[in-house]
């Protein structure tokens, strides 16, 4: 590779920050989040070093999943502001050099979609065939697996005509027919409209729901669907991505990639990365998260892994064994309160750590160094906690945290009003919040800023090729990313004690040293690369190699 080409493929070393806007900024004091007040903090998240700005879904919405049910795919909600103020957000944010992407939700639509309500009202309306109906009753005791516990089984039933509707997720969200050309149309003309007011791409909401064949129908090769809307995607867009959801295993994930041809998604999340980092997390010993990493398939130059510590959604854990999830619950989330569906955890990372600063930092320094793009979730950069009062998923989704006045200075609007209330525990705004952390430079937004500085001119960490390197000490975990551009040595201990490690990089050449990016210090190579140093507990090292004439500035 060369420099120039982190351009061209910007996502191998973006920054993606993703946020709701009705919790963003309130501008005017009606209680909800909306446009006009994320433009406002357009300059606050590019200093933070954000280069890709995800928007969860604006539309309108009867909000009965928090915008996931969406019944207009070509509108703006009127809550949230206009097309003109989502214009004016995508443009102001090009300018301090972000690209925005959005969600695309198309898997479903909301019951008071029109295309609904036009299929409800006869069996014989051209928009019947845009839902998945069957006949007879379906058989009992269905689960829904999405949603255990709060959604009843798959199908159901509409008392006009006496037919089943098929719904992957709530009853209120009716599955679109992927195998009719003509919702496939749809699905084009969507994405060519956000394309057109200046999107650089899409957040992919739950791909595999969205590729399965609807019963009774044959789709002979469900990818071709992906396909089809990657190349509609580079035809109007060269530079727009797809940033898939995809909750499998890695070897299933690869054929969401396009496989060797790499014609699908752009962009995965790594659920199975993430979860082994938890388990890693817990047993205080990376092995887990060296499993995980060291068992990815390899990949094509122009696609790549998402990472994340945390998500809108629950903290899944559905990809670990019951002894596993069961250790990971009795860890961090040891109230049944804090989990939901029986697979996963309804915290954010500081209070499922304990509050422990050096734990929380160490994970967002590993996140940083993962080979890959991080993913950051609103208010992970100072620190928010969930909103133990709020039940399910919902805890994680309350107002950011500007200020220590009043809501939390997300709001002039009386606390009743607030689109979800903030915490009011040791995580409130008076003791999280933004304006504090920006008077301290010891605090964890500068952290997180100096991360993110230090990544965006460290190629490698997305690019890189890696590899695990052999030490003695079993609470370490070492890794090197590797590019034509360079080459970095991350160390992050797991441990709550100093381990002292050695290791050797017996490839380099005479006279290397390693510069330690977050640090003012400078090591020089023994004998044979040989490297000796001691790492705190819970530290991280971040080491870019050095080499003789390599007219690098470090």
């Amino acid at each position: 590779m060369k420099i120039t080409d982190t351009s061209d493929l910007w996502w191998k070393s973006a920054v993606v920050y993703c946020l709701d806007v009705e919790t963003f900024l309130d501008s005017d004091g009606d209680g909800i989040g909306d446009l006009q007040g994320l433009a406002q903090r357009i300059d606050y998240l590019a200093q933070l070093g954000v280069t890709c700005l995800w928007l969860m879904p604006f539309y309108p919405t009867p909000d009965r999943d928090d915008g996931y049910d969406i019944s207009d795919f070509y509108g703006v909600d009127p809550r949230l502001g206009t097309h003109g103020d989502l214009v004016e957000v995508i443009r102001t944010a090009r300018d301090r050099g972000m690209r925005v992407i959005v969600d695309l939700v198309v898997n479903h639509t909301s019951d008071r979609h029109p295309w609904f309500l036009a299929a409800k009202r006869s069996v014989n309306s051209p928009y019947r065939a845009y839902y998945v109906w069957r006949d007879d009753a379906p058989p009992k005791g269905q689960k829904n697996a999405v949603f255990p516990g709060q959604a009843d089984g798959i199908w159901e039933k509409d008392e006009k005509s006496g037919q089943w509707y098929l719904h992957s997720f709530y009853e209120h969200q009716p599955d679109l027919n992927v195998a009719n050309p003509k919702v496939r149309d749809e699905i084009a003309k969507v994405i060519g409209f956000w394309l057109q007011l200046g999107i650089s791409g899409f957040r992919v909401d739950a791909v595999p729901f969205l590729l399965e064949a609807p019963p009774g129908a044959v789709i002979p090769d469900p990818h071709e669907l992906l396909r089809d809307i990657r190349r509609f995607l580079q035809r109007r867009s060269s530079e727009a991505i797809l940033l898939g959801e995809v909750n499998l295993p890695y070897a299933e994930q690869v054929e969401y990639f396009g496989g060797d041809a790499g014609d699908e998604l752009t962009m995965q999340f790594d659920f199975v990365g993430m979860q082994a980092f938890y388990l890693s997390l817990v047993r205080r010993d990376p092995a887990p998260l060296i499993d995980a990493l060291t068992s990815r398939p390899s990949l094509g130059a122009e696609v790549q892994w998402a990472n994340f510590l945390r998500n809108h959604d629950e903290l899944t854990l559905d990809k670990l064994t019951d002894s596993e999830r069961q250790e990971v619950f009795d860890a961090l989330a040891p109230d049944e309160r804090q989990r939901v569906f029986g697979r996963g955890i309804t915290r954010r990372v500081p209070p499922m750590l304990e509050g422990d600063p050096r734990r929380i930092r160490m994970a967002y320094s590993l996140l940083f160094t993962l080979p890959g793009t991080p993913v950051l979730f609103y208010g992970e950069e100072i620190g928010m906690g969930e909103n133990v009062d709020i039940e399910g998923r919902e805890s994680v989704r309350t107002p950011m945290q500007w200020s220590a006045d009043r809501n939390g200075g997300f709001s002039d609007a009386a606390p009743s009003r607030l689109v979800a209330r903030p915490p009011a525990d040791g995580y409130a705004p008076q003791h999280v919040n933004v304006a504090s952390q920006l008077e301290d430079r010891g605090s964890q937004l500068h952290f997180i800023r100096d991360l993110v500085s230090r990544y965006r001119i460290s190629p490698e960490l997305g690019w890189g090729e890696f590899e695990v390197i052999d030490q003695p000490a079993r609470a370490l975990l070492v890794h090197s990313l590797r590019a034509d551009v360079g080459r970095v040595i991350a160390l992050h201990n797991f441990s709550e004690v100093p381990v002292e490690t050695s290791f050797r990089l017996a490839d380099e050449p005479e006279g290397t040293t390693l510069v330690d990016l977050l640090e003012a210090a400078r090591l020089t190579l023994g004998p044979g690369g040989a490297v000796e140093l001691e790492v705190p507990a819970y530290g991280y090292r971040w080491l870019r190699v050095s080499r003789p004439g390599d007219g690098r500035v470090t």
